[in-house]
């Protein structure tokens, strides 16, 4: 049985301030608590009885009804589980790899989706800014499917912490005014930087790119005004990857 004080603790941890006071988030689903589980111990796990963790792990055994109390999704999935919060203040870039920055994305669906394509596509690092959307707020955790357990996302302010890179290192922006990613050298490591849904890249950001990129289109006529960030995210992984397998 659940207590109204655990019923309590999970629906707060659905706001940022109560994920930092109590240092926990909420995952669900047997993919997604046990990609986490993988990489990390768990305060908590409250699990219907036809839930079987894989290893050993404490489980609170609770209702279908009290697992649908508790749930934030609209079908639950047999378990939730309390992790502690990662340190995310530690963005550290290696030359020798690509890394992922967001310039303010607000989507939590789109941040979601982006880190699990960082995790497709070999990347494991995504620096965020400031404004960008909380990757442990319950949304964003789901919408990975496992893929938060593999990839470090910190946050910084984004325009600074590019100023402290190697003066030479390729910063890569996609841009409305920008070139062609089809027809531009594409090193095999760097910083690859997605804005905003709406506004794109900060003009602080977008002075410090160094290699502007434009995903084209090909319609001549009227056409969308942009691409979905999370969308245009992958086109440019894809080609990066595509010009080297081996640029990790």
């Amino acid at each position: 049985m659940i207590s109204k004080n655990q019923i309590k603790l999970i629906k707060q941890l659905e706001q940022k301030k109560f994920r930092r006071r109590e240092g926990l988030f909420v995952a669900e689903g047997p993919k997604v608590v046990g990609d986490l589980m993988k990489r990390c111990r768990p305060a908590a796990v409250l699990a219907t009885d036809d839930y079987e963790p894989e290893g050993h792990v404490e489980v609170q055994r609770i209702s279908h009804d009290e697992l649908r109390r508790i749930s934030f999704l609209q079908h639950p999935q047999q378990v939730v589980a309390l992790f502690p919060l990662p340190d995310s203040s530690d963005p550290a870039v290696r030359n020798d790899r690509l890394t992922i920055a967001l310039d303010g994305v607000q989507d939590p669906g789109n941040l979601g989706t982006i880190i699990r394509l960082a995790d497709w596509f070999g990347i494991d690092t995504i620096v965020c800014s400031e404004e960008t959307a909380d990757a442990w707020n319950p949304k964003v955790v789901q919408a990975t499917m496992g893929s938060i357990a593999r990839v470090k996302v910190t946050y910084t302010n984004l325009a600074q912490w590019i100023d402290s890179l190697p003066q030479d290192f390729p910063v890569y922006g996609t841009l409305l005014d920008g070139d062609n990613i089809y027809d531009q050298p594409l090193t095999q490591h760097g910083l690859i930087i997605m804005g905003n849904e709406g506004n794109g890249l900060t003009e602080k950001v977008r002075r410090r790119v160094n290699r502007r990129l434009l995903i084209p289109s090909y319609r001549t006529d009227d056409t969308a005004e942009s691409l979905n960030v999370a969308i245009a995210t992958a086109i440019v992984c894809a080609e990066f990857r595509r010009r080297g397998s081996d640029c990790r």
